[in-house]
């Protein structure tokens, strides 16, 4: 069995300012970093093997705050990036909509459809997506040995990721909520999966416990 952990990663100043981030490489807010640090403190699992991660930095802080509390690997993938929004990226909604009207409504209403300015399309998302799955499943299969790995990505590329497990059509993908730090869990048995768990922030409701005997 391999347990894999997808988890979005944590608040960006963009996040907050609905700016489109795409491939751009943005940096974890205060907010970001505490949300982090708030899963790697409670995180679902006691044991994990590995991490894989987006090479884009809000991603790669994210997973690399899980390594360093598990004492584990963390691996980059350029296949885990972010959509690439092309002319998008660094602008509002507003400031999109006011140039690319019909194409920023098919993002939401025929994402499978639409093409994105000088961007990448949600299909070869998926594609590049399932891609590097499948080869982190082959590299953690080991005989008669359980193993638990994370990947921290992006909303676009994880509800891409599971909309391919869920048997999904990509036209649905933003029905699949991926809030900052969001946690997916999905167990594999070979061919066969089990989904155990989707956009779970529960982490960030909780108070990490004090050892006895330390203030």
């Amino acid at each position: 069995m391999i347990k894999v952990i997808l988890v979005r990663h944590g608040k960006t100043l963009w996040n907050s300012s609905g700016r489109f981030q795409g491939q751009a490489n943005t940096e974890l807010s205060p907010e970001g970093i505490m949300q982090a640090q708030k899963l790697a403190e409670n995180f679902p699992v006691e044991h994990i093997d590995a991490v894989y991660s987006s090479p884009l930095d809000r991603a790669f802080i994210t997973g690399k705050t899980i390594a360093d509390k598990f004492h584990v690997p963390i691996k980059a993938d350029k296949r885990l990036c972010e959509i690439n929004f092309g002319a998008w990226e660094g602008l509002t909604y507003d400031e999109i909509h006011a140039k690319w009207p019909n194409e920023i409504e098919m993002l939401f209403s025929r994402p499978d459809e639409v093409v994105i300015p000088k961007g990448e399309q949600f299909i070869q998302v998926q594609e590049r997506a399932k891609s590097a799955l499948k080869d982190i499943l082959a590299e953690n299969t080991v005989e008669n040995q359980d193993r638990v790995v994370v990947i921290t990505a992006h909303g676009g590329i994880l509800r891409a990721l599971l909309s391919y497990i869920l048997h999904m059509p990509l036209r649905y993908i933003w029905a699949l909520r991926q809030d900052n730090t969001a946690v997916n869990i999905i167990s594999f048995f070979g061919e066969k999966y089990n989904i155990e768990l989707i956009n779970s922030t529960a982490h960030l409701g909780l108070v990490k416990q004090s050892k006895p005997g330390r203030f």
